[in-house]
């Protein structure tokens, strides 16, 4: 692989005196799709809010195309062509979809217009003037991500972008985040639904109690359940389908 998008390497991040990553290192190629897996608690957020500049790692480097932006604050990260898909959406709900939209455009320009995310979300369109905040959750989501396309991003980190959503509504955010991915955007996608994830993955990193404990190829390890369940700390069957 040459100079990746996004590397990461021996990432220490502490809240408070709890150390909650221990040299946390991995990689994401430009147009690549990473799973980062791993249960709730393993570290998988933690590790994207010290990608962001969110929270400051105590050690360790973040390096976006060569340049380290470890301890950066978020806006400069932002503008460094990061888009990010928070856990839990965290819109403006006061505000309409397209209100929404056009704050995070900002008046940025490049290939992914208002206009073009709304063809690519027609749903979207549809709900153009209605309250971020009387969305559902599937429809929340579509806005988090259409929000972060606005900002032209080539690289995305999502969080959980399966969390809480019904199976039909799924299929269809994960329609878009391969669709992203055709069109040239990395993405760095945080699971718990590993079989989910390891669909539509190129490569795949599984987070235990803050550590990277595998890496490996997404389409090797999807045929593996029993490998899968082990490394996440499950019963095979427990394994989202």
């Amino acid at each position: 692989m040459s100079e990746p998008l996004l590397r990461v390497e021996n990432l220490n991040t502490y809240y408070g005196k709890s150390h909650i990553l221990h040299d946390v290192s991995f990689e994401v190629g430009k147009g690549e799709l990473v799973a980062l897996l791993g249960l709730n608690g393993a570290g998988k957020t933690t590790t994207m809010r010290s990608i962001l500049g969110l929270t400051r790692p105590r050690s360790g480097q973040v390096a976006l195309n060569g340049v380290s932006v470890a301890g950066s604050p978020p806006h400069r990260i932002a503008r460094m062509g990061v888009g990010y898909v928070p856990e839990g959406r965290r819109m403006f709900a006061g505000l309409t979809v397209l209100e929404n939209l056009q704050l995070a455009e900002n008046g940025r320009k490049g290939d992914w217009s208002i206009e073009r995310v709304l063809q690519h979300l027609p749903k979207l369109r549809e709900l153009s003037g209605r309250k971020a905040g009387r969305l559902s959750g599937g429809e929340q989501e579509m806005l988090a991500i259409g929000r972060a396309i606005v900002s032209n991003p080539t690289l995305m980190l999502i969080d959980e972008a399966s969390q809480g959503l019904a199976p039909l509504i799924v299929e269809e955010v994960y329609r878009l985040i391969e669709e992203l991915k055709q069109h040239g955007v990395a993405i760095l996608l945080v699971e718990q639904n590993a079989l989910l994830a390891l669909k539509i993955a190129d490569r795949a990193y599984v987070m235990d109690e803050g550590r990277i404990v595998y890496h490996g190829d997404a389409a090797a390890l999807l045929k593996d359940r029993e490998r899968i369940a082990d490394l996440m700390g499950l019963n095979a069957g427990e394994l989202a389908s």
